[in-house]
């Protein structure tokens, strides 16, 4: 690991080299890509298939892929096994998620590498931890079924996968939670290790709070939309004009606060509506006096109500109008990336900041094997130093 004196992001100087494709493993290199690190992806002679995805998959490697450089390497040539072995021997990290078994068969997996990199950190992303399921595939949704995850965000009957790939985006968290305490480590040992996340331990603790619910209550637990609230008011209402309005009011204060934006003394009057759990204890009566309520009421001015008044509130959004979305743009988290064929895309950064800074886009996406003769030359040079 060359750390520079000079260090504008926190991973600066080490070298991560990655062998994957759809979701989990890019999400964990494009982590570490905007850390800092300097994230080799390999791809097969014809690009990643990712990249020529269609349907939900179509914005994949644009999403996962940012600040990477791309080499083009056939692994299943004798010459090009040879020189990836040789690449990965002057990189700190990396990063696999092909299916059980197949980097064993040549010679990629952690038992032979680490005989002659005993440094390297290497992360695999599989559908499960080693036991019983260890060899079956996985996909996320897969996962999603197994682990209780459909079954709590269905309503009930109807097992529902989740929106988003959450456990191939989380699995790749971890991995890249992993790969961070293993370099630190290795600044006490000296030695690498082989880091495992996988999806459906993922899921299951994605279900963990509803496991322990589980195991306090000694029932199933019903899934989210026949869950018993423990608040009143805590849904999804139809104003006027069919526009929809998710509105919270979680505690006596909140509901008081609702009942006075929406000026209806008589609510706040009502002895049987004095406390929540008065009111929870009719909960669908008091959901259907407020539907008939707020039918009558226009969004944008009831929203600007509850902004007012500080209270809980959502309208229903889609993911594309979250790409003209003020406060993403306005807080830095949406920003330009050129796209590999030279035109741009708005991007969504890393949720968080660092000593005041989003961790933001270093480099455009790069072409198939963009990168592969300035690599190559590297390692070229590496042989005479």
């Amino acid at each position: 690991m060359n750390i520079p004196i000079n260090n504008p992001l926190p991973l600066q100087g080490v070298r991560v080299i990655e062998f994957s494709h759809m979701v989990m493993g890019p999400t964990c290199g494009m982590i570490l890509a905007d850390l800092g690190a300097e994230v080799i992806k390999i791809e097969p002679p014809n690009g990643d298939k990712t990249r020529k995805m269609s349907g939900v998959g179509l914005g994949f490697f644009r999403t996962f892929n940012r600040n990477k450089k791309s080499v083009v390497l056939d692994i299943n040539t004798p010459e090009g096994l040879a020189t990836t072995k040789e690449l990965i021997g002057q990189c700190d990290v990396m990063l696999e998620n092909f299916r059980p078994g197949f980097m064993q068969k040549l010679g990629l997996d952690y038992q032979s590498l680490s005989r002659s990199f005993p440094g390297l950190i290497y992360v695999s992303h599989k559908g499960f931890l080693p036991g019983p399921y260890e060899n079956r595939l996985a996909l996320d949704e897969v996962v999603q079924m197994m682990a209780g995850l459909s079954y709590m965000t269905g309503p009930p009957g109807r097992p529902l996968r989740a929106g988003a790939s959450v456990n191939d985006i989380m699995g790749g968290m971890f991995g890249a939670i992993g790969v961070l305490a293993a370099l630190w480590e290795r600044c006490t040992t000296g030695r690498g290790q082989e880091v495992q996340s996988a999806l459906f331990e993922n899921c299951a603790f994605l279900v963990s709070s509803h496991m322990q619910q589980a195991a306090m209550s000694g029932e199933a637990p019903p899934p989210m939309p026949a869950r018993a609230s423990p608040w009143s008011v805590y849904d999804v209402f139809t104003l006027a004009d069919g526009q929809q309005l998710f509105i919270a009011a979680v505690s006596d204060k909140q509901w008081n606060l609702l009942c006075s934006v929406l000026e209806r003394q008589d609510l706040l009057d009502d002895p049987s509506l004095r406390t929540n759990d008065q009111r929870v204890a009719i909960r669908p009566a008091v959901l259907e006096r407020l539907g008939q309520i707020l039918q009558h009421h226009k969004i944008d001015e009831l929203s600007a109500k509850l902004e007012a008044a500080g209270l809980p509130y959502a309208p229903i959004g889609r993911p594309d109008q979250l790409l003209q979305d003020p406060h993403l743009k306005a807080s830095g988290g949406l920003v330009p990336m050129q796209t590999e064929d030279g035109g741009t895309t708005d991007v969504v950064l890393l949720p968080m900041l660092m000593a005041g800074r989003r961790l933001g886009v270093q480099r455009p996406l790069p072409a198939i094997g963009e990168h592969t003769e300035q690599i190559l030359a590297q390692l070229a040079l590496s042989r005479t130093a």
